[in-house]
């Protein structure tokens, strides 16, 4: 079947499943009102997807995380009940055979089945796609990692069998959304890295599937028949997007949304006092950050005070985090220090022993021993070249993520001004944020300052990809590149002994920190809330999975 064939057949089938079980929920308005009588969900959240193909964007997390499987789920490690693609999983005594059984008799949401032959044709399609004019490096499944690989083979439907080159955890820790070959198979590398689209109805593994997709404005999904452990009980979900907490808390609170997260602090203590609302607060992956644009040619910022490290460190003293906590996130935060997240309990440090202190003396001192002084008296520092600084920083969020408080973004600003570092502050839309932080051979760099956040897995790799070379204009917003740094990361990859990969991770987050191109500013709690009335089976370590398709395998109405 060719691809434009498998394509139409995909939405025949599909259609026929919505006419059949969910014409209310697809068809008609009624799916919006306040009722829950539908029995659908309807969720909202701050998020700006452009696209659903996972092989060509990072905005689309929400709601592809419903509708594809990851082959071994981060929360699958944890919670047996919550797993991804495979079922099982095990490695060979040489450390460097694993085998994954995936699920028997399981189907894709067409009906058609799923096999390890999907799994293995997706980790090739991206093996295989390295080193081409359009390698798959632009999405969350992406190329990261794959030199470890040595075969990716499914031997049989139920047993996809990854070998490695060396001892490693890559196979265990790899993210990557899993999609049916019959589906892919026709679509070209330039295609899955810019022009398809990956329009609805989607076909996926997870308990619920996008049915509909507008722009700027909402998914539709609905239950997928055929989930391994039977149809969700729910009529489907509506994922509303927002471009801020404002319309998410007037929604819970009119009863026009079940649940709703990236709520601001103020909105989250009023929603508190409801009798009819749950709220809660959990640790994420995320971390906020302010990053110096570290290039030296095209694309670089407006002073090359940016590529020093000095110049840098003497930044982070004037940065008051315990304040930014404070004033700015309403203590809805943990203060941050290094790139690791605490909740990466295994391998998280608080850097006791060189975390710096908030000290405006002590920033204006360092700056002065680097070469950076106010030689005129007119309260700007000049750079080594004799111009005044006048930096721009850049700020916004990434879709899906947890807003930054644009009152951290004053606070730093107002800082810098105290140390005779003026800053013009611009703040940007998530698609424009991504635009100007690209690769600069697509057209990004230019500016000095962004401040923004990132959320990868709890994994150390992921955690540490910001500042990957490999992952310049993508993940690393820096733009900074360190051979020491990528030979630990390359390290990391390869160690399998616990003891051996705390090391790596703890030089890597020193080096990180020292050379400081970016400066961490906290780690924030996501703000989220569900209503009473209508629903049970909401999670009470976080109400909904930042990443797994958690519960909305298991919600029922009341």
């Amino acid at each position: 079947m060719s691809s434009k064939e498998s394509r139409y057949s995909r939405r025949v089938i599909a259609k026929g499943l919505l006419t059949a079980s969910t014409v209310p929920f697809v068809l008609t308005s009624r799916a919006f009102a306040a009722s829950c009588d539908d029995h659908v969900v309807r969720l909202g959240g701050i998020a700006a997807p452009r696209s659903l193909n996972p092989f060509a964007s990072w905005t689309a997390f929400w709601p592809l995380v419903f509708t594809y499987d990851w082959l071994v789920s981060v929360e699958g490690i944890v919670h047996p009940d919550r797993r991804g693609f495979a079922k099982d999983w095990s490695v060979a005594d040489d450390g460097v055979t694993w085998t994954f059984k995936i699920w028997p008799g399981m189907k894709w949401s067409d009906g058609r089945p799923a096999t390890a032959r999907d799994a293995a044709f997706t980790y090739n399609y991206l093996r295989d796609s390295i080193g081409t004019p359009d390698e798959l490096n632009a999405g969350y499944n992406n190329t990261t990692g794959f030199e470890v690989v040595n075969s990716i083979t499914a031997l049989d439907d139920e047993t996809l069998q990854i070998a490695t080159k060396v001892p490693t955890r890559w196979p265990l820790e790899r993210y990557t959304m899993i999609v049916p070959e019959h589906i892919w198979k026709g679509i070209s590398y330039a295609e899955a890295r810019g022009t398809f689209r990956n329009d609805p109805p989607l076909v996926g593994t997870g308990p619920m599937f996008v049915a509909e997709f507008q722009q700027g404005q909402f998914a539709r999904l609905a239950p997928n028949p055929y989930f391994r452990t039977g149809k969700p009980a729910t009529a489907g979900v509506i994922f509303s997007f927002f471009n801020t907490a404002d319309s998410i808390a007037q929604g819970l609170k009119s009863g026009n949304l079940d649940y709703g997260m990236n709520l601001t602090a103020a909105q989250w203590t009023d929603l508190s006092k409801d009798p009819n609302i749950n709220v809660g607060e959990s640790r994420t992956e995320q971390r906020d950050f302010l990053a110096f644009n570290t290039l030296s040619g095209k694309g670089a910022g407006s002073t090359k005070a940016l590529q020093d490290p000095a110049f840098r460190d003497a930044i982070g003293y004037s940065i008051d985090l315990k304040a930014i906590i404070t004033r700015a996130y309403r203590g809805h935060a943990e203060a941050g220090v290094g790139a690791l997240v605490p909740k990466a309990a295994e391998y998280y440090s608080d850097l006791s022993d060189i975390k710096r202190r908030f000290d405006l003396a002590e920033a204006g001192r360092r700056l002065d021993v680097a070469g950076y002084r106010d030689t005129n008296g007119d309260g700007v520092r000049e750079d080594k070249e004799g111009k005044s600084f006048q930096l721009e920083l850049i700020t916004g969020n990434i879709s899906g993520n947890i807003d930054v408080p644009i009152a951290a973004v004053q606070l730093i600003a107002a800082w810098l001004a105290q140390i005779g570092i003026p800053v013009s502050v611009t703040q940007l839309e998530p698609g424009l944020l991504e635009t100007r932080t690209a690769a600069p051979e697509k057209g990004g760099g230019g500016w000095d300052l962004v401040v923004t956040n990132s959320w990868p897995s709890v994994r150390p790799g992921a955690q540490l990809s910001l500042a990957s070379g490999k992952q310049i204009g993508a993940g690393n917003r820096s733009y900074w590149s360190n051979k020491e740094f990528d030979a630990l990361l390359s390290d990391l990859n390869v160690t399998v002994e616990m003891k051996k990969r705390r090391e790596l991770v703890d030089r890597a987050v020193r080096l990180l920190y020292t050379e400081a191109p970016y400066i961490i500013l906290s780690y924030p709690l996501i703000l989220e809330a569900h209503r009473k009335a209508c629903f049970e089976g909401w999670g009470t370590e976080g109400m909904l999975s930042m990443t797994s398709y958690f519960p909305l395998d298991r919600l029922r109405p009341i």
